[in-house]
């Protein structure tokens, strides 16, 4: 059986640990062409060097998810490696601990600059894109947070919501050009998130005893991978994704 995957090219950003790179393994095993980016750089060698030695194909492009200039030249490199674009996914986010009242605000605007404006940019370039060729996938990362806000991260909930919003409009903007965008909102994941958005280790112990074996970024980077090898003219453009004990948020 042909795999519907093999020699697209995609980039998946915030690529040099957790989700983003479980992400970028599962779709260059698919045998996809994959395109590695976070800020990083020395994380993301290591990673194509891991996806090379196991016979696929990955180029490293260093960039700040955040920085419209930066993600400008992440499309250019990629399209002279590669010569096309078939897949994005808007993976680089940071969370916050807290809600409006509670979460530092010195961090709010950095925030929200990575988490929304600079997705919407990648969204927005690559949409021009895979307009013109007619087909095409872009996945955005949300969160159960967005989808259900939680107090407890409130504001960061706040830029998922925001963002899953954009992805909603962009998919009515270019549903019909043959472009597919998705957003898929996992629950909690074990990864490095918890502990750069300041969230109290002993808090997210209590969360796994109540919930039981929470995701792991494998599980995440499955649905993504099962997202883009859908045929053409099925488009699943929502995905909720928790651990089974997970009840709220």
């Amino acid at each position: 059986m042909n795999n519907p995957l093999t020699g697209k090219t995609a980039i998946v950003t915030g690529a040099s640990a957790g989700i983003g790179w479980a992400i970028a393994e599962d779709l260059a095993a698919a045998g996809v062409k994959v395109v590695v980016s976070a800020r990083r750089k020395e994380r993301l060698e290591a990673l194509v060097g891991k996806i090379v030695a196991g016979g696929g194909s990955a180029m490293a492009v260093a960039a700040d998810a955040g920085e419209t200039r930066q993600i400008d030249q992440l499309m250019k490199e990629t399209q002279d490696w590669a010569g096309r674009l078939d897949i994005v996914v808007v993976n680089a986010g940071r969370g916050l601990a807290g809600g409006i009242l509670s979460s530092d605000q010195r961090q709010w605007e950095s925030m929200y600059r990575l988490n929304v404006l600079g997705a919407a940019y990648l969204m927005r370039q690559a949409g021009e894109i895979l307009c013109q060729q007619g087909c095409g996938d872009i996945v955005v990362l949300g969160s159960v947070s967005g989808h259900h806000i939680s107090p407890f991260s409130g504001f960061y909930g706040s830029s998922k919501w925001a963002i899953a919003g954009a992805a909603e409009a962009m998919r009515r903007e270019v549903c019909g050009k043959g472009v597919r965008v998705s957003t898929l909102k996992p629950g909690i994941v074990t990864s490095e998130f918890q502990a750069a958005a300041g969230y109290d280790t002993e808090s997210f112990k209590a969360w796994v005893k109540k919930w039981g074996q929470p995701l792991n970024p494998a599980d995440v980077a499955r649905a993504v991978t099962f997202i883009v090898s859908q045929p053409g003219h099925v488009h699943i453009n929502e995905m909720v994704l928790r651990p089974t004990g997970q009840d709220y948020p």
